[in-house]
């Protein structure tokens, strides 16, 4: 019984990719079509993972500086500067002295003659403290902020990676783009695997009245055209892995120049083998959807004598 019921789909699944290869002009359109439907979700996804990659979030260029009061000591400051660093969740601490920041400003500024007037040196002691990478998120930094800003010694606080967030935030919108463009081509494909198969089926219309009236039900005759949809989504799944391979490997010498330009040498990785099967899976998933909707509406139709 088993043995018959494995049989019965392999003469299924034999069936149908004969189907497609005796209407190969067809059968490429569809694949096509389908392949280019799969491809430009996967394209933005890689694009938007390789600029998390190649930035790591910009988790490293998320900083805060916490300025101290003018009156607080420079054994104090690294005081703070110890306690600060003994914090769940701090990468790095810096003390930048009022004596290393006048100097600083005044090598970089050209006021040096101006600055020589002053009695005493205006510019206070700085912390600044960088996260670790897995708590650069706003949440955790927002906690960082107030803890610092409840210090006794410390004037104000200012987050230097408010640009980082807004980069996060594009990326973010970016990723439910990729969501909401994804869902309305999976429909898309669905529609074109629904509307080949409807027109299988009426190309067929002859064969399958003749199957129903020797006792074929409509699900030994629906088994085909199913199989017929998941093998269009087969190879559109593959169809849509090479095409973004090829769109990769013309993108990324230029890719390559652009980086070169900022002294790095990224390049984007094409996508493997968990996206392969992702798109396999997916496209013959999605066929098969769009044949059971397309079968199950239209064979019901079709009776041995009716019109």
């Amino acid at each position: 019984m088993i043995g018959s019921y494995f049989a019965r789909h392999a003469q299924a699944l034999l069936s149908s990719a004969g189907h497609l290869a005796r209407a190969p002009i067809a059968t490429a359109f569809t694949v096509v079509v389908m392949g280019l439907a799969l491809a430009l979700p996967l394209g933005l996804d890689v694009l938007v993972r390789g600029a998390r990659e190649a930035t790591h979030d910009f988790s490293g260029a998320v900083s805060m500086s916490a300025y101290l009061k003018t009156g607080v000591t420079e054994a104090r400051a690294n005081q703070l500067a110890r306690t600060a660093r003994e914090r769940a969740g701090v990468a790095t601490v810096e003390l930048i002295t009022a004596t290393q920041a006048l100097a600083q400003f005044r090598a970089q500024s050209g006021f040096g003659d101006a600055l020589d007037a002053l009695e005493g040196n205006p510019l206070p002691h700085v912390l600044v403290v960088t996260p670790r990478p897995e708590r650069a998120n706003p949440a955790s930094m927002e906690n960082l902020r107030q803890y610092l800003a409840a210090w006794p010694e410390v004037d104000a606080v200012q987050l230097d990676g408010d640009w980082v967030s807004r980069f996060n935030a594009i990326l973010g919108l970016l990723r439910q783009a990729l969501l909401i463009s994804a869902g309305l081509l999976a429909i898309g494909v669905v529609a074109v695997v629904g509307n080949t198969i409807r027109l299988e089926i009426q190309n067929r219309r002859a064969e399958i009245e003749v199957t129903k009236l020797v006792g074929g039900t409509n699900g030994f005759v629906r088994r085909p055209f199913l199989y017929t949809g998941a093998l269009y989504g087969l190879l559109g799944g593959l169809t849509a892995w090479l095409v973004v391979i090829v769109a990769l490997a013309l993108l990324n010498p230029a890719i390559a120049h652009l980086a070169h330009t900022y002294g790095s040498s990224y390049t984007i990785a094409g996508p493997g083998a968990r996206d392969l099967e992702f798109l396999l899976g997916g496209g013959a998933l999605l066929g098969w959807i769009g044949s059971w909707l397309a079968a199950a509406r239209h064979l019901a139709r079709i009776e041995p004598g009716a019109g």
